[in-house]
């Protein structure tokens, strides 16, 4: 029986730990036996995106691959196929056989230093939350996706609705608006034709769903996506999804909406009124209804970011014990401990506005601005990283599509495939 890493706190880990350590050195035998294939994460590696494509293909094939958590910037080791010594050439992705014997030294070094080794099983479901019209360039996970090679599913609110997220592990949010206000797009777009087409296409989708407006439409929405979540599920959200789905939840039985948006008005001391027991994320957070000003919440920080501008906006990532904190070490595997910001309708998030469970991974130097945050929700987990593109400091409409072939070591788009292969480890229960 196996169950998700994410069954415990994130900071909890001494159980898992001790039995993660089991799990290795019963595997490391048949480790040791011949060559494997290692795939350096540091700054040796000519590919990193290629790169986790290519471990997600060899779990794809019913290969076991290790996730060498700080070694090397948390590299990989698999079998010696010609399949994947093929397809590592296809991808442009660094790789070096080693013997048995290296194995067990690099073994030796995970024990001796703050390392661990983790076992990927088996390749995630993956959905992607997209609107039908969506461009692929809007959404940066789509991209780093589709340059991996890693297959996904798209789903929108009639596939959530009908209960399609069962059938899968990992579910990525993105640019949406859960509050229903089509973005905050209002006061710069109302008169353009793709905004007008927008909100036609969202109006009519909401009927079809047997709603009346489109808030109560994305409050459904962003009440299944919780409840997925507390099921079991991994949520990965970026940009004005993070903010947005705390909003939408804590507004429950409440209308947060101006008129300009769902054509009635707002509830009568709506702030008054939030659940923030309800939320993921966020508490405590003061609402920004002027449908004119283009910000939801006091939780977003894009106007600090933008003060700071873009030479020196940066944010570093945590490091974290690799043997009782291999969630957290997971999720910030990288080859560098620095990471160059990008700004987005939700750039960061306010600090003092954030749940004392949420285990912060990344922050600004200032620590009052954090980029990159997990948590739990009962069986689940959620991962919300602030910004658009890591490529793109300031994505706006129009924008032509980042091209990931030049931006192959990206530091920002690793973080956003960290969080694909977190949901491929597992942990097995000793049997009592």
């Amino acid at each position: 029986m196996t169950t998700s890493f994410a069954d415990k706190p994130a900071r909890k880990f001494t159980i898992v730990s001790i039995i993660l350590g089991v799990v290795v050195i019963a595997l490391l035998p048949a480790l040791a036996q011949g060559a494997s294939l290692l795939i350096p994460m540091d700054l040796t590696q000519t590919n990193h995106l290629k790169a986790y494509g290519l471990a997600f293909h060899a779990l794809q094939q019913g290969h076991t691959v290790y996730w060498v958590l700080n070694y090397r910037g948390g590299s990989f080791i698999m079998p010696v196929t010609r399949e994947l010594v093929l397809e590592a050439r296809l991808k442009g992705v660094s790789f070096k056989e080693v013997s048995g014997s290296e194995v067990a030294l690099i073994h030796a070094e995970v024990e001796r230093e703050n390392m661990e080794l983790v076992v990927l099983e088996k390749a995630p479901r993956i959905a992607v939350y997209t609107p039908p019209n969506k461009q692929p360039w809007d959404d940066a996970v789509t991209l780093a996706l589709t340059y991996a090679d890693i297959p996904f599913d798209k789903v929108f609110d009639e596939e959530v609705l009908a209960g399609a997220l069962s059938q899968y592990d990992w579910l990525h949010l993105h640019h949406e608006d859960f509050t229903g206000q089509y973005g905050k797009f209002f006061g710069a777009y109302r008169y353009a034709e793709w905004y007008r087409a927008q909100q036609l296409q969202y109006e009519a989708l909401a009927k079809k769903l047997g709603f009346n407006k489109v808030s109560d439409a994305k409050k459904a929405v962003a009440e299944k996506i919780r409840v997925y979540t507390l099921n079991g599920g991994f949520l990965f959200a970026m940009c004005s999804a993070c903010d947005t789905i705390d909003l939408a939840l804590a507004a429950h039985g409440i209308d947060i909406v101006s008129k300009e948006y769902d054509y009635d008005g707002l509830t009568p001391g709506f702030q008054d009124k939030l659940d923030y027991d309800r939320c993921f994320a966020f508490f405590g957070f003061r609402l920004i209804t002027n449908p004119l000003v283009y910000e939801f919440s006091n939780i977003d920080t894009s106007d600090y970011a933008k003060a700071r501008g873009s030479d020196v906006d940066y944010f570093g990532l945590f490091e974290f014990s690799a043997k009782y904190d291999p969630v957290p070490t997971m999720l910030t595997q990288n080859h560098v401990n620095v990471v160059k910001g990008f700004l987005g309708q939700t750039t960061g998030f306010k600090k003092s506005l954030i749940k004392r469970s949420v285990v912060i991974l990344g922050e600004d130097p200032a620590h009052t601005e954090v980029k990159y945050l997990h948590g739990n929700l009962g069986k689940g987990t959620f991962t919300f990283l602030g910004g658009h593109d890591p490529e793109d400091y300031q994505h706006a409409v129009g924008d032509p599509p980042t091209d990931l072939a030049l931006h192959v070591n990206s530091p920002g788009y690793r973080l956003i495939l960290n969080n694909i292969l977190f949901p491929a480890a597992k942990k097995k229960k000793l049997k009592t």
